[in-house]
C-alpha cells in the first residue's frame, strides 16, 4: 500500500511541484532577495532556494527518466538485469556528482579522505562499516565509494528513507535494501544481510551502519542500557567509554561476513557535520563553510577472526578506535582551515 502510495501520487506530485515551482520561480528569488539582507549570513535565503529548486528539479528529472526507462526495459521485464542495473549505478553516480558540485559552490562544503588509495583493493569485494552521524552521511559515503574508489554499493537503509520517491524508485532497482529503523522480534535482518552480501564482485561494496542510527546523547544512553538488558555488562562498560559514537551491533556485519567470505573489510569514520542534528541546526549553520574529513581502514580478510564471539570483540576494538579518531579530529579540534 505505502509503495503504491509514494509511487502513484507522490512520484507525480514532485513532478508537478517541480513545474510550478520554475515557473513561479521569480517571485521566489524577488522574496529571497528581500529577506537575504534582515537574516544571518551571506545571502542565507538565496542559498536555500537555490538548494531546494535544484532538489526538486533533479528528483523530477530522475523521476521522468526512470520512467523512460522502465517502458525501454520492457515495462520493468528486463529492469534488473546486469546492463539495466549499470545504467541505474551512472545515474546515482551523476547525481551524487550534481549535489556535491553544488555543495561545495553553494554551501562551501568540502570532503577530505584519508586512508587506503582507490587501488587498495585490486579486485577484491568490500564490506563498508561506517560510522553513522550527522546529515546526510550515507549520501557522502556513496558519493565516495562510488566517485573515488570506483565500486558499485550495495546498501541497507532506513525505509523513511523510502518516501522519497526517486530514491524509492531508483533504489529497488539496485541491489539495495530498506528496513524499519527498530524492526520487530520478527524481522530476520540477518538474512536479508546475507542475500545482499553474496554474490559481491570485484567492483562491489556492502554498505552497512552497525550503529543502527545517527548518534545523539539519548541513542546512546539507550544502546548502552539495551547491552545491560541483555546481561552484557562487559560489553556496556566498553560502551559507556565511547563519547562521540554509539555501541556497534554486530549481527547485521557478521551475517555480511558470512556471506561474502572473500571479502576485505573497510572502516570508515567521519567528522565536520556531527553537531547538525535537527532542521534548526542546518539553519543555522548557512552557508556551511565545513569541511567533512572522511577517514578509510582497510582490513585483509585474513585479520579478522572467524569465531562469532572473536569478531564482535574485534568489532567493539575498532569502534573504541574510531571513537579517538573523531575526538582527534573534531572540527574545534583541528584549528582552522586554511584558504
Amino acid at each position: 500500500m505505502r509503495h503504491g502510495f509514494r509511487r502513484l501520487v507522490l512520484a507525480p506530485a514532485v513532478v508537478v511541484l517541480a513545474v510550478l515551482t520554475w515557473v513561479t520561480l521569480p517571485v521566489w528569488l524577488l522574496v529571497a532577495a528581500a529577506l537575504s539582507p534582515v537574516l544571518p549570513g551571506r545571502w542565507r535565503a538565496l542559498r536555500l532556494l537555490w538548494l531546494l529548486v535544484l532538489y526538486l528539479t533533479t528528483e523530477a528529472l530522475v523521476l521522468v527518466v526512470l520512467l523512460g526507462w522502465w517502458l525501454a526495459s520492457g515495462l520493468g521485464r528486463r529492469v534488473r538485469t546486469p546492463y539495466w542495473e549499470g545504467v541505474h549505478y551512472d545515474l546515482v553516480q551523476g547525481v551524487m556528482w550534481v549535489f556535491f558540485r553544488e555543495a561545495r559552490r553553494v554551501l562551501k562544503l568540502s570532503i577530505t579522505t584519508d586512508g587506503p588509495a582507490p587501488d587498495a583493493h585490486p579486485g577484491v569485494p568490500i564490506l563498508v562499516a561506517c560510522r553513522h552521524a550527522g546529515p546526510g552521511d550515507s549520501f557522502t559515503l556513496i558519493h565516495a565509494l562510488m566517485h573515488w574508489y570506483q565500486r558499485e554499493p550495495r546498501v541497507v537503509l532506513k525505509d523513511t528513507l523510502a518516501w522519497d520517491p526517486a530514491i524509492d524508485v531508483l533504489l529497488n532497482r539496485i541491489p539495495a535494501r530498506f528496513i524499519a529503523p527498530n524492526p520487530g522480534p520478527d524481522a530476520d535482518l540477518a538474512s536479508l544481510v546475507h542475500a545482499l552480501a553474496s554474490g559481491l564482485d570485484e567492483n562491489d561494496a556492502f554498505v552497512i551502519f552497525p550503529e543502527g542510527g545517527n548518534f545523539t546523547e539519548e541513542r546512546r544512553d539507550r544502546a548502552i542500557a539495551r547491552l545491560r538488558r541483555l546481561g552484557l555488562e562487559r560489553m556496556a562498560q566498553r560502551a559507556e567509554q565511547m563519547t562521540t559514537v554509539l555501541a556497534p551491533r554486530p549481527g547485521g556485519l557478521i551475517a555480511a561476513l558470512d556471506a561474502a567470505p572473500d571479502a576485505d573489510v573497510v572502516l570508515v569514520a567521519h567528522t565536520g557535520l556531527d553537531h547538525l542534528l535537527t532542521v534548526g541546526d542546518l539553519w543555522r549553520a548557512l552557508p556551511m563553510d565545513k569541511q567533512i574529513v572522511m577517514r578509510w581502514w582497510q582490513v585483509p580478510r585474513e585479520e579478522i577472526p572467524q569465531d562469532r564471539e572473536a569478531r564482535i570483540e574485534w568489532l567493539f576494538d575498532w569502534w573504541e578506535r574510531i571513537d579517538d579518531w573523531i575526538k582527534q579530529n573534531r572540527p574545534e579540534d583541528r584549528g582552522p582551515r586554511g584558504g
